[in-house]
């Protein structure tokens, strides 16, 4: 079997596997289990609808409000393509590529349990479109995040049938012409089909999991940079102390502070006597705030990696016990609050990077103004810091809960929704924006560490500051800093923690 492949069935999907999943480009399949749970499923289901006429939702019935429409059988077909037609309602930015390949993904995965009365076929044209780079245009706005996905899902089927856009070999174009060039024919979808496809949270899931994998590195970060710092401040090391953080004993403030004490064992100004016997919060409290998010963010990943490997279609179908179920799986309130935390949690790393930039700019602890010979003439590093500033504010603005909201559709028969899609959108954005300010206060940093020469910092911290060096020079007299600031975050892009 090929490595570059990423087998998907009722197995648990790891974390690790979606990282890698995104960062080696994995081609997907389904295992020989997946392949007859699928068929177990869609024979039970032909079985009952020809031998039985008993309504069940969505498969012989309208949807929503329309829920007690009977549909005949020779439509039943017809009843699932209106259904993507209708709900592809999507508005505003296409979603990035990376996250319509998890989205995929994620659907794939969901329905390879056999709950979903989904026919092979069409999981075989979802992974060959997927192996293909044949990525549908999906849109950010349109989802409640209850009801499932309904909109950006309904936009990724709609290829299947031939309808929509996608995005293939560099340009967006007509699903119908896609088909063409691979020489694939339209799937007529069965009775359930349209409705398996489009019920599901995989919008919000790989949205995510985006922030989530974005988050575990800016986490790593945040760290790195918080002890540099530490270090340009002339921090007082005794805040960092293991036994302090014992008698509190949370598991992230533990970490964050051990993290800490290792970037910064060997530094020379560290170990020299210190004037000041406490540091402001924003120092003195790295442990606590750093490790805060990280609890956070375990536990966010939590609740994701047991989303991941759930089915969250409706209704739900189980052969085994005779059994046609209409539920609420697809409903997105776990990951909705779940997204409201991790953006509040991570919005915070940001918070408490302004403060230590402001205090590196403050003219304290012998270093100058603004971090620049000549304050006055030169503004150094007084602007960053209000672009920080501008930056934590917006994030504070995003920050306001999308869960606490709900409004009622459906004729008032969806009565409660997640608004999880909106928490997913705006949290990317979040994530996005805390490392925009941390790629600023690692700019104020190595600025401000080079005042504290001849002495050094550890080695750990050196060398990155030398990595740094070689893409950002010392701030001599006044520059265009812009190109510093995104010099600063592509650096952080690329060099490997």
């Amino acid at each position: 079997m090929s490595y570059n492949y990423l087998p998907l069935d009722a197995s648990e999907l790891t974390f690790q596997q979606v990282k890698n999943f995104l960062k080696y480009k994995q081609l997907i399949s389904i295992t020989f289990a997946a392949h007859d749970a699928i068929l177990k499923c869609r024979k039970y289901l032909d079985e009952k609808l020809s031998t039985s006429d008993e309504l069940f939702y969505g498969i012989n019935t309208g949807f929503g409000f329309l829920q007690n429409v009977q549909i005949d059988k020779e439509q039943l077909r017809t009843l699932q393509s209106n259904l993507l037609l209708s709900h592809a309602c999507g508005m505003g930015e296409e979603v990035p590529d990376e996250i319509v390949k998890l989205m995929m993904m994620l659907k794939i995965k969901s329905l390879s349990y056999g709950y979903s009365g989904i026919g092979i076929e069409v999981v075989k044209r979802l992974l060959d479109m997927h192996n293909n780079d044949m990525l549908p245009v999906i849109y950010t706005q349109g989802s409640l995040g209850a009801s499932g996905d309904l909109a950006p899902l309904s936009h990724l089927s709609l290829p299947l049938i031939g309808m929509g856009e996608v995005n293939y070999e560099g340009k967006k174009i007509a699903a119908e012409e896609a088909l063409k060039k691979l020489n694939w024919k339209p799937i007529e979808l069965q009775s359930k089909e349209g409705l398996a496809l489009i019920n599901g949270t995989q919008f919000m899931s790989a949205y995510g999991l985006c922030c989530l994998i974005h988050s575990e590195k800016l986490l790593n970060w945040a760290n790195l940079i918080a002890a540099i710092s530490f270090d340009a401040f002339d921090g007082n090391m005794d805040s960092l102390n293991e036994k302090l953080q014992l008698i509190r004993d949370h598991p992230g403030q533990v970490s964050v502070a051990a993290c800490l004490r290792k970037f910064l064992n060997g530094s020379e100004i560290a170990s020299q006597q210190k004037s000041k016997s406490q540091d402001p919060y924003s120092f003195r409290c790295i442990p606590q705030v750093h490790g805060a998010t990280k609890d956070a963010y375990d536990f966010v990943l939590k609740t994701f990696l047991k989303e991941i490997n759930s089915v969250t279609d409706n209704p739900n179908i189980f052969p085994d016990d005779d059994l046609i179920l209409s539920g609420g799986n697809f409903h997105g309130q776990p990951l909705a609050l779940c997204l409201d935390f991790l953006a509040i949690a991570m919005s915070e790393l940001a918070n408490i990077s302004e403060r230590r930039i402001y205090q590196l700019l403050s003219g304290q602890r012998n270093l100058p103004l603004f971090l620049v010979k000549n304050p006055g003439l030169n503004s150094g590093l007084m602007i960053p810091q209000y672009t920080a500033a501008g930056i934590v504010s917006e994030n504070k603005q995003l920050c306001t809960p999308a869960s606490v909201d709900s409004i009622s559709s459906s004729n008032n028969q969806e009565d409660h929704v997640s608004m999880g899609a909106n928490a997913a959108t705006k949290c990317l954005r979040v994530v996005n924006n805390v490392e925009k300010v941390l790629a600023i206060e690692l700019l104020s940093a190595v600025q401000a560490i080079e005042y504290r020469r001849p002495m050094k910092s550890s080695s750990a911290l050196e060398k990155i500051i030398i990595a740094f060096r070689e893409k950002i020079s010392f701030n001599e007299a006044d520059r265009f800093l812009h190109d510093d600031m995104m010099k600063a975050m592509e650096f952080m892009k690329e060099y490997e923690l």
